[in-house]
């Protein structure tokens, strides 16, 4: 049927094969009706324990951890808050139509409501595995909607049992409502520790598989089914473990064992899942005949409008809050492809089933699985038009070449490295120190031998010598040539062709794994950026000092120029009032015939003047050339810096200089050498 399904790409392109797999079951369980049996139906034990387990091993084991880590805050917005809006949408609604509506549904109350909204809020992985990789939507929306759906799982659980004990309780107080909240904490963490234990111990134990490699697929599954029994036997969430012990292990894991063994278990997996797939939508058309069913118009037709308004304005009202702290924005088609792709399937339907009888258990069924069929046929076969209507982004089918992923990991250490000089600390620094951490400790002690020490370009190379030495051997000491046809001769290829070494795909990948494992991280060998620890340069206080003395001359020249250029002050001032003109001219005139005279070219007899000073004379004024010449014969001579000399002043300018400044000093020269 699957062979035939996929050899008819015209219905292929139609219908999902969810649809057409509900479809034969539906025609399966109508003829065993028709013949007088009693369809087979699917019972929650089979489905919980036997069917859903294959499914999310895949997925979590597969799981694209790059893009699953980057949009892991928006994914747990939908799971938790987006899960938790809808089961209070559609219980309380749900609630408000049987109150006021008079088609006798007036005895379901407000619990058994709300224990039917959290039934009907959760998104199924099954159904939505199945819908979106046949359209092959984009890696973002295909993340999100999926990752909603997987750990959507603890809400759904923690209020089915919520509400469910609930019912039974006489009294409701604070009390049953902090720990009902606080139970949703023990479920997930708890099945994220459970998972991540398994993980480490079959990471552990493939260590020990080197002589005996065909047991090594055996502990993967072995220890991955063990993680979910032990969870969903302490009442804890069976797919956060499943799906954490998947993604723990499978770095170690691929590291110890061969590459017969990854092959087998990556082919087993896949085989296991589409098996239990294919059984359950057969299952979910073949428990349609099965039992009685109670439709209600009202109840129905109301449940599918809530579930599908709830789900648009959860959507639409996260993502408003959301793309206020995302980089990537989510546009009005990423919001329509997420609200629309909210399936339901049959975890709705086997609890569904698991309900007791003091919920009105035979309408609730007949409600899911309309709302299952209005999901899996209406959604799912609409979908795809409408994502090629709106020409949303689909993925790409050819892998990145190693040239993308060495940039994407240059940026990664670029971004790390601005965080730390920033001083924020992102999610790039948190996922450094991990890997860091990884590498130094854990790879240590859950890889086996060299392998964890080694770097795998050197392993590589050790794998192709070998390899080369067995073609040697068995080609008899000489080199293997190819074969070549007619064909080959009479091929017409340009010089790029013969030129360029083609490598095959499974050449291709190990490279590619080589090189984005192995990046030369130039950043673990410097130490990290602070404030606090920073080197002190050996040339910084050369520099200092030399800035300080040519700051110091500069003053120094300042100090000389506002000196020589000084206005001369008043005449009736305290330093001139002294001032005797012996020839009996009147000062202006004095100064007016000194300086005439300089411009003479024949001298004359100058007139005599006496100053009398009125205050004790200072040489720091007269000294101001004489140290400034002595401070650039030093710089000079430290730091090879050199100035222009400064120009004495004229004579005739000295002459003008005695209304404003004291003069040297009167003292012999004898004396001021002694004083020095």
């Amino acid at each position: 049927m699957k062979l035939g399904f996929h050899f008819l790409p015209r219905i292929q392109s139609l219908v999902p094969e969810s649809c057409v797999l509900v479809c034969v079951g539906l025609v399966v369980g109508g003829l065993i009706k028709g013949l007088g049996s009693e369809p087979p139906i699917l019972k929650a034990d089979v489905f919980f324990f036997y069917l859903l387990p294959p499914i999310i091993l895949d997925a979590g084991y597969f799981l694209p951890i790059r893009p699953f880590t980057e949009n892991l805050g928006t994914i747990l917005s939908f799971a938790v808050i987006g899960t938790l809006w809808n089961a209070s949408f559609i219980g309380l609604l749900m609630y408000t139509v049987c109150r006021f509506s008079g088609a006798g549904l007036q005895h379901v109350g407000l619990l058994a409501n709300l224990v039917f909204g959290s039934i009907t809020s959760a998104v199924d992985p099954v159904a939505v595995l199945a819908v979106f990789e046949e359209i092959h939507i984009n890696e973002l929306l295909h993340i999100l909607v999926f990752g909603e759906s997987l750990l959507n799982d603890a809400v759904t659980v923690v209020l089915y049992h919520l509400f469910e004990e609930l019912a039974d309780a006489s009294v409701i107080g604070a009390k049953e409502v902090v720990l009902g909240f606080l139970s949703f904490f023990v479920v997930a963490i708890g099945g994220i520790l459970v998972g991540t234990l398994f993980g480490f111990l079959a990471a552990f134990t493939s260590r020990f598989t080197s002589r005996i490699r065909v047991i090594e697929p055996l502990f993967v599954f072995l220890y991955s089914y063990m993680s979910y029994l032990c969870s969903e036997l302490f009442h804890l969430s069976g797919i956060m473990a499943l799906i954490a012990c998947g993604a723990v292990m499978r770095p170690y894991v691929e590291a110890n064992i061969s590459h017969k063994s990854h092959t087998t278990i990556k082919y087993f997996l896949k085989m296991w899942s589409s098996v239990s797939e294919t059984l359950i939508f057969i299952f979910l058309g073949v428990s349609t005949f099965a039992g009685e069913h109670e439709w209600n118009w009202t109840f129905v037709s109301c449940t599918v409008a809530f579930c599908l308004v709830g789900r648009v304005l959860g959507v639409l009202g996260m993502t408003a809050i959301l793309n206020r702290f995302r980089v990537v924005k989510l546009t009005s088609k990423d919001q329509f492809i997420i609200s629309y792709g909210g399936l339901r399937g049959a975890i709705a339907f086997s609890l569904g089933y698991l309900l007791p009888d003091k919920f009105p258990r035979t309408m609730f069924l007949t409600a899911i699985i309309t709302l299952i069929f209005f999901t899996v046929f209406v959604q799912g076969m609409t979908i795809r038009p409408l994502v090629e209507l709106l020409a949303v982004k689909k993925k790409q089918d050819s892998k990145r070449s190693i040239n993308e992923e060495i940039h994407t990991q240059f940026l990664d250490h670029l971004l790390t490295g601005i965080e730390d000089v920033c001083g924020h600390y992102g999610h790039h620094h948190w996922k450094d120190k991990l890997n860091r951490f990884n590498k130094k400790y854990i790879r240590k002690c859950l890889i086996s031998g060299e392998r964890s020490k080694e770097p795998q370009l050197i392993a590589f190379y050790h794998k192709m010598e070998m390899k080369h030495a067995i073609e040697m051997v068995t080609t008899g000491g000489q080199p293997r040539f190819h074969k070549l046809s007619i064909q080959d001769l009479t091929r017409s290829s340009t010089m790029t062709e013969r030129l360029l070494p083609t490598l095959s795909r499974e050449k291709e990948q190990e490279v590619r794994k080589i090189l984005r494992e192995n990046l030369q991280k130039s950043r673990m060998r410097l130490r990290s950026y602070s404030r606090h620890t920073l080197v002190v340069d050996s040339y910084e206080d050369q520099w200092s000092q030399m800035l300080m003395k040519r700051q110091r001359l500069q003053s120094l020249d300042a100090r000389a120029t506002s000196q020589m250029l000084a206005p001369p002050n008043e005449w009736d001032s305290t330093k001139a009032s002294t001032v005797k003109i012996t020839t009996g001219i009147t000062p202006d005139a004095a100064v007016k015939e000194d300086a005439a005279s300089d411009t003479k070219a024949t001298g004359g007899s100058l007139p005599m003047i006496t100053v009398e000073l009125a205050e004790p004379p200072s040489r720091s004024t007269v000294d101001v050339l004489s140290k400034s010449s002595t401070i650039e014969e030093e710089e000079s001579s430290d730091d090879g810096l050199s100035r222009p000399p400064i120009s004495r002043a004229t004579s005739s300018y000295r002459i003008l200089r005695f209304v404003s400044d004291p003069g040297p000093d009167s003292k012999p020269e004898d004396e001021d050498t002694d004083q020095s």
